[in-house]
């Protein structure tokens, strides 16, 4: 069908005795007006012809079926579709069927506008990025945006955001994952569920279509640096030409923070007499405030670092505008200066976690220094206390089998991270 058309109230056309019954050789035959147009109804035998039903000509000689209807007391004319296209026999059963749809108190043509004016998922995506990627953090602003951008305009972009169906999402979802990509096939399916969500909430659809997805197995990394490792990365920090970078690795390990919270750490979030780091609900993937002590080690690198700055954030990019934003290169000269493969700054964080684990400290205190607000994001270094515990059950079992010679300790070794350097 093609464009649909309302009109004001006209003269009534003439009774269908005074029509005649439209055919295809009727309307091959039908005269061109001088200008504008002009609409031929359908009418003579009564059991066949369609009341509303006609077809329209204008002046270049174009023709096309419409049916006059009235509706909640409006006349409204709706186009069915063009001729040779539509033959008469097929426009006329269209013409029926919404004869029908009318007398069931509906309006064919409402639904029509309605329809075309319905959100596509561009629109969607347009929303989204303006009331809710805005708020999020940059790191997660460009992820979005780049899927957004690869895979989910491509793909659904001009389509109607109600027409999405469940097994449109499972066929972008292996579509991404065929590319190699399985990981971030499951970040796409994130980004649609979250963006569907709000479609609900916007009333731009009733439903989810992403829920129920079936999603690629994901294995958590477990990487934490060692004992040795430790010494040999205290040793290339040290060495290390640019100590700004140095000294930023030096604070993720010594706070556990992630590394946008380092990198945008500005002086005034820091108590260094009180020896306390207060977190803003912007720099938090939480988006909540996070007030975490430091240790004496932090604190000292902190007014190390202090002492000899002049902007307001404690690690300043190098023309002075604004914070430190990446450490990618040095981070990975680093590694390879200490012989260290296979790990990312992240899992630094990872590693602050597994000490804290492995000295005995409770899940909710890791998860308290951490800033994690869930148990189970923390319950992934519940593997680490196997030592601790171990050492406990072998003090039960030299008491019950009668051992009372003194227990040896493992003394802990201390690996020095070493003093900010400029």
């Amino acid at each position: 069908m093609q464009t649909d058309t309302t009109r004001t109230r006209e003269p009534q056309p003439p009774a269908d005795t005074e029509r005649k019954l439209l055919t295809n050789g009727l309307v091959h035959e039908l005269p061109v007006p001088a200008s504008g147009n002009k609409i031929f109804y359908d009418g003579g035998d009564p059991k066949k012809c369609v009341r509303g039903f006609g077809v329209r000509i204008t002046a270049n000689g174009a023709l096309a079926f419409v049916l006059n209807y009235r509706i909640a007391g409006r006349e409204r004319r709706l186009t069915i579709g063009g001729y040779p296209e539509w033959s008469v026999n097929a426009a006329r059963e269209k013409a029926k069927k919404l004869r029908r749809e009318v007398d069931a108190g509906h309006d064919p043509l409402e639904e029509r506008i309605a329809e075309r004016e319905a959100p596509t998922v561009n629109d969607l995506i347009e929303r989204y990025c303006a009331e809710h990627v805005s708020r999020k953090r940059k790191r997660s602003q460009v992820e979005d945006k780049s899927i957004i951008r690869q895979w989910i305009e491509p793909e659904f972009g001009n389509r109607k955001v109600a027409d999405i169906r469940h097994l449109d999402i499972e066929g972008l979802h292996r579509k991404i994952t065929n590319h190699g990509t399985p990981v971030r096939a499951n970040r796409a399916a994130t980004l649609l569920s979250k963006m569907f969500s709000l479609a609900v909430r916007w009333e731009m659809r009733s439903d989810n279509p992403v829920r129920g997805l079936d999603r690629n197995a994901e294995e958590r990394r477990a990487r934490y640096l060692k004992g040795d490792e430790f010494r040999r990365l205290t040793v290339a920090l040290a060495e290390h030409p640019n100590q700004q970078a140095a000294n930023v690795i030096r604070l993720l390990l010594l706070s556990g923070a992630r590394r946008g919270e380092v990198l945008g750490a500005r002086w005034d979030q820091l108590d260094l007499q009180e020896a306390v780091w207060t977190k803003p609900s912007a720099h938090t993937k939480q988006r909540k405030e996070h007030r975490t002590p430091l240790s004496s080690a932090a604190r000292q690198l902190l007014v190390e670092l202090k002492a000899s700055s002049e902007s307001e954030w404690v690690f300043p990019s190098h023309t002075g505008n604004g914070p430190l934003t990446d450490i990618k290169k040095s981070w990975a000269s680093i590694c390879k200066a200490a012989g260290i493969s296979g790990v990312r700054v992240h899992d630094l964080r990872h590693s602050y976690a597994s000490i804290l684990a492995s000295a005995g400290l409770s899940l909710p205190v890791i998860g308290a220094l951490l800033g994690h607000t869930q148990a189970s994001t923390t319950h992934r270094y519940a593997h680490l206390f196997d030592d601790p515990l171990r050492q406990a059950t072998e003090r039960v079992g030299a008491f019950v089998m009668g051992n009372n010679s003194r227990e040896t300790e493992q003394a802990r070794e201390v690996v020095p991270i070493g003093r900010a350097r400029r």
